[in-house]
């Protein structure tokens, strides 16, 4: 990767998300397993919508999510492929250069250790891949959209893992 090709790909941002589907103690049981494994504060994610049969109110926190940036979501992401032992299936890929999967207990994720008082958690991790000169989609003051020969795809976005990240896809 060659920081001054502008067709070069890199990683805009890794979000990681812990769905509790409760409040309580289980959020902030989930709230510290992020923030212990990232090292950045995490927010909460409330209820859109009430569901009476499982016990959820509209607004109420159920959730947990970080997003890293810059340099420090490599290596985020790198622990993270670790815990999938470097194997994505091709179905985790979409068209527009993103890559999502799950991970189905924390502690697999080397370095963490199981803690009775925490419990184990699942998370969702989606990594999203741009190119310089992304923002031009982002920014307040006239936006633009991105051209097609400039958007990462999903060929590109799996020689990206498979480079930087010894990623294989099964």
């Amino acid at each position: 990767m060659n920081p001054a090709d502008p067709r070069s790909v890199r990683i805009g941002k890794v979000v990681i998300n812990i769905g509790v589907g409760r409040s309580g103690e289980a959020i902030e049981r989930a709230r510290r397993v992020i923030e212990d494994l990232v090292k950045q504060k995490a927010s909460s994610r409330k209820a859109k919508k009430s569901i009476r049969d499982f016990g959820v109110h509209k607004g109420e926190p159920i959730g947990m999510k970080v997003t890293i940036r810059g340099p420090r979501a490599a290596e985020v992401l790198q622990l993270l492929l670790q815990a999938r032992e470097n194997r994505i299936p091709p179905t985790a890929f979409d068209d527009f250069g993103n890559c999502s999967f799950g991970i189905k207990e924390h502690i697999e994720i080397p370095g963490v250790r199981y803690s009775p008082d925490i419990g184990i958690f699942g998370m969702n991790v989606s990594a999203v891949l741009e190119r310089a000169g992304y923002r031009v989609a982002r920014r307040n003051r006239s936006p633009a959209k991105i051209g097609r020969k400039h958007r990462v795809g999903r060929e590109e976005a799996e020689e990206f893992f498979k480079k930087n990240f010894a990623v294989e896809i099964v």
